[in-house]
């Protein structure tokens, strides 16, 4: 085992996807690859009081997952996302599990909100969607345990795939998907674990937390045009769409997958994460933390910043955020954050919070095993003051070796990952 810093080298072999606007990998990349976007009106509940009644939802089916009513019943939404992910992942990897030491596998999820959607639903079954202030716990769901610790998700994710090795949920906001796999990819690297089950989950959207972003006038209230509400570092943009979805990879050590021959999608640095120690829900001007991420993510692979082909922008489409993120990449990456392409994929996908982290990891992935860069969509009045090359609208084919990846969330997290092709 090596006993540097960086360790053993991880790659990702295995991929699952779940998003609005596709049902798997293949129906995520074209969507993106074709500038489509998938937000709507909400149609989980009615959003009619409320400030932004916009979304990004997915067309899953527990049923046609091949989901157990058993499973359905003590499964949160975005429980089901990971498991029906990490499915995928597996089959995608090639991978044995029954072969490997179910010690030498662990597990790294990420999620924000985790379970928020049925916790809500038990409080409104149990008060009488919120008629009594004495509640009769006789109403409570058997399963209230899984919705009310976050832990209950990676361990669902643990027993799907046998793994008995570091089980782990990362929750520090919108960061968390980029976080959790970084997380993996450490525990690779220092030799605690030969595979991880890695990537993020969220599924937000419900009265509670859309109530909770239209106090701050985070999200958009561009209610008559939700094809277009999504607009990051336009001009006109008032906001995010809130989202859900899933991503989860199959990681292990590089030597291993060539070994067996394992298609590798691209190898992975461990995350790079600072704290702006500022506000909580407020960015500073000058993105000097998420700068100071992004130098960290290029010393930890051993990259320079004219080695990036490729930025995927955490790009929520808030005043704020874009201003902050196009400061921070000059400052990062000096003269070549003018040359390099940055896209947002949550102007077609929307903000699935937590999970959208690993969501874009999948993005940055799938750009490097396709040489194209994603758009960002509804890009027709570019800000001033957001003058980098955000690849409006149409997707571009161009070598993509190196990719950039960052995040930004509430509390002042800063992260940012860097993934390399693998001759």
């Amino acid at each position: 085992m090596e006993s540097s810093a960086r360790g053993r080298r991880v790659v990702m072999t295995g991929m699952g996807v779940r998003t609005p606007g596709g049902a798997g990998t293949k129906e995520f990349w074209d969507l993106l690859t074709s500038g489509r976007t998938a937000t709507r009106r909400i149609s989980f509940f009615d959003a009619s009081p409320f400030r932004s009644q916009v979304a990004a939802e997915a067309a899953f089916d527990p049923v046609a997952e091949g989901l157990s009513p058993r499973q359905i019943r003590r499964m949160d939404r975005a429980t089901q996302f990971a498991v029906a992910c990490t499915r995928d992942a597996v089959a995608d990897s090639g991978l044995e599990f029954d072969a490997l030491d179910p010690y030498r596998v662990g597990v790294s999820l990420g999620s924000a909100v985790a379970s928020a959607t049925s916790l809500e639903n038990e409080y409104l079954v149990m008060s009488d969607a919120g008629r009594n202030w004495l509640v009769d716990h006789a109403y409570l769901s058997p399963h209230m345990f899984d919705y009310l610790s976050p832990g209950a998700m990676p361990a669902e994710v643990a027993w799907t795939v046998g793994a008995q090795g570091p089980v782990t949920l990362v929750s520090d906001g919108c960061t968390s998907g980029i976080d959790a796999v970084g997380h993996a990819v450490r525990l690779i690297r220092e030799g605690s674990a030969d595979v991880m089950i890695a990537g993020a989950t969220d599924t937000p959207i419900s009265p509670i937390v859309v109530a909770c972003f239209d106090a701050i006038k985070a999200s958009t209230p561009r209610n008559d045009d939700p094809e277009h509400a999504s607009r990051p570092f336009d001009r006109t943009r008032d906001g995010f769409v809130l989202a859900e979805g899933a991503a989860v990879f199959v990681l292990e050590e590089y030597e291993a997958a060539r070994a067996r021959g394992a298609h590798i999608y691209a190898e992975l640095g461990a995350s790079a994460t600072r704290c702006n120690a500022h506000h909580m829900t407020g960015l500073t001007k000058h993105g000097r933390e998420m700068a100071e991420a992004i130098r960290k993510a290029l010393d930890d692979a051993r990259a320079d910043a004219t080695d990036i082909d490729y930025v995927n922008a955490h790009g929520s489409g808030t005043q704020q955020n874009d201003r902050h993120e196009t400061a921070a990449f000059k400052l990062a990456l000096g003269s070549h954050a003018y040359r390099v392409p940055v896209s947002s994929i949550k102007s077609m996908v929307g903000h699935s919070l937590g999970a959208i982290g690993a969501i874009e990891i999948a993005a940055c992935a799938l750009a490097i095993e396709y040489d194209v860069v994603p758009p960002t969509a509804n890009l027709h009045e570019p800000d001033p003051a957001c003058d980098l090359d955000y690849v409006p609208l149409t997707a571009r084919e161009l070598p993509v070796r190196t990719v950039l990846t960052v995040g930004s969330g509430f509390g002042g997290f800063q992260s940012a990952m860097v993934l390399r092709a693998v001759a």
